[in-house]
């Protein structure tokens, strides 16, 4: 199976603003349904938003409207946008299809808020 490769991530202030990308060798477009998932120091990991091959989106309570998912077909990427980061953001970052299939998780990539 092939893995996802996520990028993006860094050190950012709170109130600011990323766009990660998680990008695949192989065609997305037979996954019908996209996620974004993170996973925070001693927690575990949780859906953080999710999209389907059609746009339809869905996201956790604590990132809806700040965070926006989307994906290109096209480009095998599915992107996740995030503004007005909190501290409570800071996890790493890792885009799998939802439900998650246990072949296609990647390293992930560490969004750190922090001033």
């Amino acid at each position: 199976q092939v893995q996802f490769v996520e990028s993006g991530g860094k050190l950012v202030q709170p109130g600011g603003s990323l766009r990660l990308s998680c990008a695949r060798s192989t065609s997305i477009t037979s996954i019908l349904v996209m996620a974004w998932y993170r996973q925070a120091p001693g927690k575990q990991r949780e859906t953080v938003a999710h999209i389907t091959r059609g746009g339809s989106t869905n996201y956790a309570d604590s990132v809806k409207g700040r965070f926006t998912i989307s994906r290109d077909n096209a480009k095998n990427t599915v992107y996740l946008q995030m503004n007005s980061l909190e501290h409570e953001d800071t996890a790493v970052y890792y885009c799998n299809a939802f439900p998650s299939v246990a072949g296609y998780w990647g390293q992930g990539t560490q969004v750190t808020v922090s001033s």
